[in-house]
């Protein structure tokens, strides 16, 4: 009877695991046909197909049941989180990211620290007020963490990184950030003791929150630095491309466990993992492993996500938890909507005041955030996805969220906003941004970084300043140089004398940190840990310059 009942729970397990696979395909499919309609996109796609297929499970359970799959916290950390997380980092413009690295750390890491202590005081003034039950202090600081986590991939999907590189940076980095610094946080809280609450408290939250943050970073650092190590001396590619692409893989997702094992944030480490991985060991393997990591790193991320928010959509028709907040429907309605005002103010508290530190220390325009990026990046920071889907079940599910009316309403409540922001503010993203920013328009490129001289055709643009770049690196001459002496011809003199090249111009209105690390990071770490120009051809790589020109770009 036991093998009976055994046999039928695996057969059970494997059909369920059939049909969730069979709906990724579908959302992939439908994503890929609705390609050219820009208000709709994967997770939008995902969700609809979860509500839907969720609805059709109540029907055929008699109404006992929304899920194929039962969520699991450690599915989500463990195994759909590190490679999201890792191809952010793997994939990001990091000359965008580093020269705009202090707005970015002061949108992601002050602005979320702002918008947490406006959502958590705010919920626990008035959720007291309307008598939730079952809520504690430690309760109304974790409400805060997770509707100050953002998710920016709706936005990200309209923005073009080639138009608005500046304002592209300025999202993607902030929400990553926003993301590390949320789940750091979070993580802080959960470590302290808060039903004795003293006035070093708050010290001791803030030096936990450094303490994580920065060993976090420098774990991520180091395991990205030994892969590029590793790879650069012993050659894999000699014998075989598949080595190269496990080692990689193997070492990325190394980082992330390590840093669960030291109870570190594996988020921060396995981002700056991704980061150094892209910088020194991307370019120290053959092209095929080149080709193979980046589309791999890509293919899990999409899955990934897709899979989140495809279980989101079912999970929001969860019957066992609607039962418990059947019984005062007006109460969980209005408090999604409170969360979702109080995470509007948290975001504006933010976004606004610390654009308007932002440009009282800059003085060039094109350093300054205007008042429509700001309403962008805003608005960009509305929408909420996996990281407070994850977070909310973390804190509210540990002892059972069906079992208090106040943890039941939580839960509903965090998926409601999820949905409604994610399809509402998701569909509104375009029409927004197309009415602030025409897309023909080219917003600022020069403040993001060099600008690729505009030459008049197509290949010359492709090709010209590549062959340029690959053949002066191997020479010995930094890439900035090269692209002076680009734009220096391009802009040619004029009437009254040379002209001052843009990019000295750019340079020279930003800091010099960048100039120094370039120099040290030429003289010492490229040399050590490889890089581009740095890294001698492997046994059996085609060594022709017309064939290392058409290498995939770096990430």
């Amino acid at each position: 009877m036991l093998d009976l009942l055994k046999l039928q729970t695996e057969y059970a397990g494997v059909v369920s695991i059939n049909l969730f696979v069979t709906l990724l395909c579908a959302c992939i499919v439908i994503g890929h046909l609705l390609e050219e309609n820009r208000w709709m996109n994967e997770s939008i796609t995902a969700i609809a197909i979860g509500l839907c297929t969720g609805f059709v499970i109540l029907l055929t359970t008699g109404g006992t049941s929304s899920h194929l799959l039962m969520f699991s916290e450690d599915l989500f950390f463990i195994y759909l989180l590190p490679p999201i997380i890792f191809n952010a980092g793997f994939q990001v413009k990091k000359k965008h990211f580093f020269r705009n690295f202090v707005k970015i750390m002061l949108f992601g890491a002050v602005g979320t620290f702002l918008s947490f202590a406006i959502v958590s005081f705010g919920a626990a003034q008035i959720f007291k007020k309307m008598d939730i039950g079952g809520l504690e202090l430690g309760d109304y600081l974790a409400i805060g963490t997770i509707f100050s986590a953002t998710d920016s991939v709706c936005t990200l999907q309209v923005l073009n990184q080639n138009e608005t590189p500046f304002l592209y940076s300025l999202v993607f980095g902030e929400g990553v950030v926003n993301d590390a610094t949320s789940v750091v946080l979070f993580n802080a809280i959960q470590s302290f003791d808060l039903s004795h609450i003293s006035s070093t408290t708050a010290l001791q939250l803030l030096g936990n929150f450094l303490y994580l943050f920065i060993i976090s970073t420098l774990l991520g650092v180091f395991a990205g630095l030994l892969s590029a190590y590793i790879i650069k001396k012993l050659y894999f590619g000699r014998h075989s491309t598949d080595r190269e692409v496990a080692i990689m893989i193997l070492m990325a997702y190394l980082s992330y466990m390590m840093a669960e094992l030291f109870e570190l944030s594996a988020i921060l480490t396995v981002f700056f993992c991704g980061i150094v991985m892209s910088h020194y060991t991307w370019h120290n393997v053959t092209d095929n492993s080149r080709i193979t990591t980046k589309h791999t790193f890509a293919t899990m991320s999409f899955i990934a996500e897709i899979f989140i928010f495809l279980y989101v959509g079912m999970d929001a028709l969860d019957i066992e938890r609607w039962k418990v907040v059947s019984t005062s429907p007006g109460k969980s309605i209005g408090v999604s909507a409170i969360l979702l005002g109080l995470a509007g103010v948290g975001r504006a508290a933010s976004v606004f005041p610390l654009s308007f530190l932002n440009n009282l220390t800059k003085k060039a325009p094109e350093d300054k955030i205007n008042i429509k990026q700001q309403v962008i990046i805003w608005w960009a920071g509305l929408i909420r996805g996996a990281v407070s889907v994850a977070l909310a079940y973390k804190q509210f599910a540990r002892e059972g969220y069906n079992q208090t009316q106040g943890t039941a309403i939580m839960i509903t409540s965090t998926i409601s906003v999820v949905l409604f922001t994610t399809v509402v503010f998701g569909l509104l993203t375009k029409p927004l941004i197309i009415l602030l920013i025409p897309q023909k328009k080219l917003a600022r490129n020069l403040s993001s970084g060099p600008t690729t001289p505009n030459f008049k055709t197509p290949e010359s643009t492709l090709t010209f300043p590549l062959l340029v770049n690959e053949q002066n690196l191997e020479s010995g001459q930094t890439e900035a140089g090269t692209q002076n002496v680009l734009i220096d011809q391009m802009e040619g003199e004029s009437q009254n004398g040379p002209r001052q090249p843009r990019l000295d111009r750019q340079l020279s209105a930003t800091s010099t940190v960048h100039h120094y690390w370039r120099k040290y990071d030429d003289s010492f770490m490229r040399p050590m840990f490889g890089g581009r120009g740095f890294t001698q051809p492997v046994a059996g790589e085609p060594i022709d310059p017309s064939v290392t020109v058409r290498r995939p770009e770096s990430p």
